[in-house]
């Protein structure tokens, strides 16, 4: 296909190994790359924008492939999105990809996921979007994960993106020869057990920690096809996850069981 121009963010910041195989991808395959992202992790950050101090913006290329041109900025990925589009690029992209976070985004966990609301951001404004996510902290081969997302991408550029959907993979931590296959899925219900640690610290003060271990429910119903799996469900089973999501959060329930106002 023809060279695109990419816009890249992410949530786990300019360091990130995740973020520079994603680039290196999609400069290797001869697309026009500019990166633009946090300075700093800046992890479950959800949809937040800065709006009580300046937002700065410095050039970081050296620490990304050949071609392609970075950003490190002081603010959350949805600032970095919206930096791109109205400040920083001369043109807008043709696609938005965020990630590769290092770490599942599934469920209803997408609702804090700063990669997520980082893709969010470029389908808000109308342009084809995918969050990537390696669907294990520990994990730290993301080729396999950088080379399906971009075929995901151009595939879905080729045949038409769904309009309106903010596309979220999941990639499970396996090279490429022994994952599963790619499935569209639901997203399932996340909760978490034992969320806060409570501690002292040296001076006799109490804070807590937010911590917790997930409990998926996987037998809550979820929004979907019935015959797609949930994404908690495919991942686990080593499979690749893609689920669509949108902005618009509007209620799907029956309107007859909403109560009668005064």
């Amino acid at each position: 296909m023809d060279p695109l121009r990419i816009l890249i963010s992410n949530d786990d910041g300019v360091f990130a190994d995740g973020i520079r195989s994603l680039a290196a991808e999609a400069a290797r395959r001869g697309h026009q790359v500019t990166v633009v992202c946090p300075d700093q992790e800046r992890s479950a950050t959800g949809h937040g924008l800065t709006l009580q101090t300046p937002l700065r913006a410095e050039r970081a290329d050296e620490l990304f492939a050949e071609g392609v041109t970075a950003w490190a900025c002081s603010g959350t990925p949805s600032d970095c999105v919206k930096l791109a589009l109205f400040a920083l690029l001369e043109q807008w992209p043709d696609l938005v990809l965020s990630g590769i976070n290092h770490g599942p985004n599934l469920g209803t966990d997408v609702l804090y996921s700063g990669t997520v609301s980082a893709a969010m951001e470029g389908t808000i404004e109308g342009l084809p979007a995918l969050a990537v996510s390696s669907a294990d902290f520990q994990w730290r081969h993301f080729q396999p994960a950088a080379s399906l997302a971009l075929d995901v991408a151009e595939r879905l550029l080729r045949e038409g993106w769904p309009a309106g959907a903010l596309l979220n993979l999941n990639v499970p931590p396996l090279p490429a020869e022994a994952m599963g296959p790619l499935r569209w899925c639901r997203t399932a219900v996340r909760r978490y057990t034992d969320q806060f640690d409570r501690r002292v610290d040296p001076r006799g003060r109490t804070y807590y920690w937010l911590a917790g271990e997930v409990a998926n429910d996987l037998e809550a119903e979820v929004s979907g096809p019935a015959d797609w799996p949930t994404d908690v469900a495919h991942v686990g089973a080593g499979g690749a996850a893609l689920t669509p999501l949108q902005p618009e959060i509007f209620w799907r329930g029956s309107c007859a069981a909403l109560p009668s106002l005064p």
